[in-house]
């Protein structure tokens, strides 16, 4: 059942792994096992809601007391998996960026530097018991980031519209998204020099690998199908100009290469942009 709530949710995109049943050890698989079987899970919007209500109580609650015991659920030619929330692992991750995304004005009156500094020392304490602990998902706002897309290719692409509203994802067994990925680095690091987007590759590689290599991998636009016009969205095929990207730079096509990353770049720049509008 979908939560209701007047909180303001953000135009998020989310990167997704599900895995099988088999990958959770017990009792958390019969936990999931049961949870599959729900006809009323919650959406992607319902945990954001969750989590900026927390936001709003006085103090605000920056990460959630007990973490979450829902999940997305997917089936797998027959075989189910699901994506664990993780939100209270994940408000942790998230809070310690919050310094490079937010003026230090605006986050002290968003988030208290004492709530900050006790929900630091939560996850400290955490971190000493479960060490190897990784989120299912991850979380991009207001925009998608390049490197997610060279997961996919252009016909993995979904894209619907139904009474529940527009979705546009993309999914891709585990194989495939690791394959990919070790190909976009051979091909980029024998292209480019060292920087952001190669970084950013290499830790999405590094996090595919933990997990069960029978998963799903999927990206969702999320709330962003919500802040971009929907001609817009029917035509967005960005998983295919990186794609096209890639393969130019393999060729040596240094001038088609620049063409494919100028229009992706200007694609997502003007949403990002909309965030400032009034």
């Amino acid at each position: 059942m979908a939560l209701a709530s007047s909180v303001m949710v953000p135009y998020a995109a989310y990167l997704r792994v599900y895995e099988p049943l088999a990958a959770f050890p017990e009792p958390e698989r019969a936990h999931w096992a049961q949870y599959a079987k729900r006809d009323d899970a919650p959406t992607a919007q319902d945990e954001l809601r969750r989590s900026l209500a927390d936001l709003l109580a006085t103090p605000p609650v920056a990460v959630p007391v007990h973490e979450s015991a829902d999940a997305f659920v997917a089936v797998v030619d027959g075989v189910t998996c699901v994506c664990p929330w993780r939100t209270r692992l994940r408000g942790w991750q998230a809070l310690e960026e919050l310094p490079e995304l937010l003026p230090a004005p605006v986050l002290d009156a968003a988030l208290p530097p004492v709530v900050r500094r006790q929900a630091a020392a939560d996850y400290e304490r955490w971190l000493d018991l479960n060490p190897d602990a990784r989120p299912w998902i991850r979380t991009a706002t207001w925009h998608v980031p390049v490197r997610w897309f060279v997961l996919f290719n252009d016909a993995e692409r979904e894209y619907t519209k139904s009474d529940q509203g527009l979705v546009l994802r993309y999914r891709t067994p585990m194989v495939e998204a690791r394959r990919r990925v070790a190909r976009g680095l051979r091909t980029l690091k024998d292209a480019l020099e060292e920087g952001p987007l190669i970084d950013g590759l290499v830790d999405v590689g590094r996090w595919l690998e933990e997990f069960h290599p029978r998963a799903l991998v999927e990206l969702d636009y999320g709330g962003l199908v919500h802040a971009v016009p929907e001609g817009q969205l029917a035509e967005d095929h960005s998983a295919a100009e990186v794609a096209e990207g890639l393969t130019a730079l393999r060729e040596g096509d240094g001038e088609r290469a620049g063409a494919a990353y100028e229009k992706l770049s200007d694609r997502w720049r003007a949403v990002r942009e909309r965030q400032y509008a009034s």
